[in-house]
Formats: C-alpha cells, structure tokens, sequence
C-alpha cells in the first residue's frame, strides 16, 4: 500500500481513511472489530474518529466510538501498525466545547484513556471557534505536542479565511500549524472546496482529509428516487437534497464508467476523488465486511483521463 505524506506532518497515511463514527452506534462492537482488522490486513493505517461519536443516539454520551477502538488497540496491539485521528471541540455536554486551553486539556485525557493509548496521532479541531483567540488554541496544541500526547493537528469545518488566519498565526507565533484540513468534498459538493479552501491548502501544503466522500451513500447508487431515500432515516435526512437533474446526471457518468471499468459507483467515485488535486485521503465508512471491500478495490482503482473528465462534466 503506497502512503501520502499528511501535510508537512511526518504522518505517513493511507489514501483512503476509514471513518468510525459508525462503531457503537449503527455498528456493534464485535463487527467493529472484524472492521478494523480487515482494513488493517488489507494494508491500510488511517482510522478518523471524535470524541463526540455518537452523543446523538439515544442513550450516548459521547465517546462510544473511540472507546471501541481502545478497546480493539487493547485485545489487536495493532497500534504500531494504524495513525489514529480524532477531534475535539463539539458540544460534549455543559461547559465541555469549544477550543479553549482548559477544554482542550481536559478533552484530550478523556480521548487518550478511551483510546488507551500514549499519543493521538492527528488530533483536529472539530469545529471553528471565534470565541478563543486562534494562538492560544495553537498554544495548547503545541502543550501536547511538547508533552508527546499529540503528534500533529488538523483542523476540520473552517472556511479558508479562518484557516489562513491560523496558518498565519502559527508562522508569526512559531506555534504548530494545521497540517491537514477535512472539509466536506464529493463528486456532487464540490464548490465550496474548490473554490477557496483548494487553493489555499495546495499553496501551503494542508493535507486533505475530506469527509462525506459518498455523499451519505448518495454517490454508492442505492438512492435513485424519492421512494429510494424514504426506505430508510439517513436518506430522508441527507440524501433526498441530492435527487435533483445534477445529482443524476453524476450517477449516470458514475454508472457509464463503472460498467465500463467492471467496478461499482462507490469505487469511481472514491477513486475520482483520490486522484484529486491536494487531496490526501478521502475518509468513507463501512457498516459490513462487503463495503469494506468496496472501499479497499476503490484504493486500487485508476482512471483513465476521460473517464475524469467525464465526471468532471457531469459533475461540474
């Protein structure tokens, strides 16, 4: 499995992250398991969770899905062998948000006991936060870098003026800079990401890690029609947006060259976006060993220059 440099990190991932915000809320802890070690023996080393998975299922409190991957870490002693990323900074419960220096560490001993592990490869931002000022959050990073408990950081959701703040405050203060960004990036929500945050990450070298990479499963084809969207509650949240002439007019071109390929729509579309200028490693989730192995073929898929352009055009 070639890997991608993260950024300026000395972080070296796979092409494709593996997104856990699915264990212990739509996948159980044993099948969660049977997940990780698959990706792992099919060679693959980038694992993206946050501490505030899944807070939004019944019953959750948050950190369900970091602490069964402590829990696989623990029974696997698979930890040289994945870069684990997670993130802070959305709502916890009362007073537990947000980037403040207390937060972030009293947020990251919670992360680092539920992983059971020493050190966060990649811990992220999740959310902006206007509210503390940008260098004493990069403050508090560089705490934790200092202390070995993190590695590298990333920021997600920030728009490109706020990342180029950061950037700028990291340069000016000799603080540790974002070395990856995770904005939402598919074959259907392209704008955003090209036009502002592209440029700026390609310029100063922000890795990539994007997330939504199949567009809540919209871009896999199993969502065609209305009637499509309303078998289930994700597709009647999120994926009944992209049911539109531009949305089908993608998963025409997707289906044109998968049939042409002998591969699936998911595969295209993963393979499109791996390929993309300053991407590093589009993160897409698996709830089964099947998927999985769609997104493990998708890694090993090349398209060929028109096969490109045709998604760019459908897509554009």
């Amino acid at each position: 499995m070639n890997t991608r440099q993260l950024g300026r990190s000395n972080l070296q991932v796979s092409p494709l992250a593996f997104g856990c915000n699915v264990f212990g809320w739509t996948v159980d802890e044993a099948t969660s398991f049977s997940l990780l070690d698959a990706w792992v023996d099919a060679g693959f080393t980038f694992i993206d969770t946050a501490d505030v998975y899944s807070i939004w299922a019944p019953g959750h409190t948050g950190g369900e899905s970091e602490t069964i991957i402590g829990k696989w870490l623990r029974k696997s002693g698979k930890r040289g062998q994945v870069v684990i990323a997670t993130k802070v900074g959305k709502p916890m419960g009362p007073e537990r948000s947000g980037l403040s220096p207390a937060y972030i560490s009293q947020a990251v001993e919670d992360s680092l006991r539920r992983l059971q592990t020493d050190t966060i490869d990649l811990y992220q931002s999740h959310d902006d936060d206007a509210n503390t000022p940008m260098a004493e959050t990069l403050g508090a990073y560089g705490d934790l870098i200092k202390a070995g408990k993190v590695r590298a950081i990333g920021a997600s959701n920030f728009t490109a003026p706020r990342l180029a703040l950061a950037l700028q405050t990291s340069e000016q203060h000799g603080l540790p800079r974002y070395e990856s960004l995770q904005p939402l990036y598919n074959l259907y929500d392209r704008a955003v990401f090209e036009d502002d945050l592209a440029p700026l990450c390609i310029k100063e070298g922000v890795g990539v890690i994007n997330f939504y990479a199949l567009a809540a499963g919209f871009l896999t084809g199993k969502y065609r029609t209305a009637a499509d969207a309303s078998k289930s509650q994700r597709g009647k949240n999120t994926v009944a947006k992209y049911l539109n002439p531009r949305g089908l007019k993608i998963l025409a071109a997707l289906d044109d060259v998968a049939q042409r390929l002998h591969t699936s729509p998911s595969q295209v579309a993963l393979a499109w976006q791996m390929a993309r200028p300053g991407i590093t490693a589009p993160i897409a989730s698996a709830t089964s060993l099947a998927q999985l192995a769609e997104l493990v073929a998708a890694a090993r898929l090349t398209l060929t220059m028109a096969d490109a352009m045709l998604l760019n055009q459908a897509s554009a």
